[in-house]
């Protein structure tokens, strides 16, 4: 796939890097050039300066053949204005933005906005879950349709995957492991990867599974 970035924030850079390891074409755009200057020695060709609401600017990364075009500078008026450039001039299949004020997230589902990113939203989200001290999932957020949430399993020492392979654990369909992050380097795993002590591991889970993968991580 070919995805845009738009906004080389923290996240925006995590998305690039963890994109690019998984073999993806990735372009990041920010206009801040001092930055784009910095993260050009890491990603060379794969960040470019601009003004990622300037339809030119879009044209010239190919947002008329990207699949995906996010949208994550902290300003949602912008973000707006690059969703809609997206989808109306360049036919964009799926748009994801960051959304500040929860207060604008139907504003930008209602003009097609595919999926939006609100981190009060999340934080609210894990207050009235209580994570528990102790527990080894944190929910990060739900997913559309309710019932699925994505989640952060951390894999602490003596727990029981460790040193075993993803497909020997018989994970039910409704765990999915999507990325694993150890040693500051981002895995696409697969079914031969094998879990590490203190690996830090993003699922799309279940809600009915959510105690299934929280006592595997953890262990006896």
């Amino acid at each position: 796939m070919y995805i845009i970035i738009v906004g080389a924030s923290k996240a925006g850079v995590n998305l690039a890097k963890t994109l690019l390891s998984g073999g993806h074409e990735v372009t990041i755009i920010d206009q801040d050039k001092t930055k784009v200057t910095l993260l050009s020695e890491n990603f060379g060709d794969a960040i470019m300066l601009g003004n990622g609401a300037n339809a030119s600017v879009l044209k010239v990364a190919g947002a008329n053949r990207a699949n995906v075009v996010a949208a994550l500078t902290g300003d949602d008026a912008t973000n707006l204005v690059i969703c809609q450039l997206t989808k109306l001039m360049f036919m964009t299949p799926r748009t994801i933005s960051r959304v500040s004020d929860p207060a604008n997230e139907e504003i930008f589902q209602s003009i097609g906005v595919d999926a939006t990113i609100n981190s009060t939203r999340i934080l609210n989200y894990l207050i009235e879950e209580q994570v528990q001290a102790g527990d080894v999932v944190v929910p990060l957020f739900p997913l559309k349709g309710g019932d699925v949430e994505l989640v952060q399993v951390d894999v602490p020492r003596g727990s029981y995957i460790i040193d075993k392979k993803i497909k020997d654990l018989g994970l039910p369909e409704g765990i999915i492991i999507v990325t694993i992050y150890r040693e500051d380097k981002t895995l696409i795993p697969k079914g031969e990867t094998i879990f590490k002590q203190n690996d830090e591991v993003i699922a799309i889970v279940k809600k009915e599974h959510i105690d299934k993968i929280q006592q595997l991580f953890k262990g006896s």
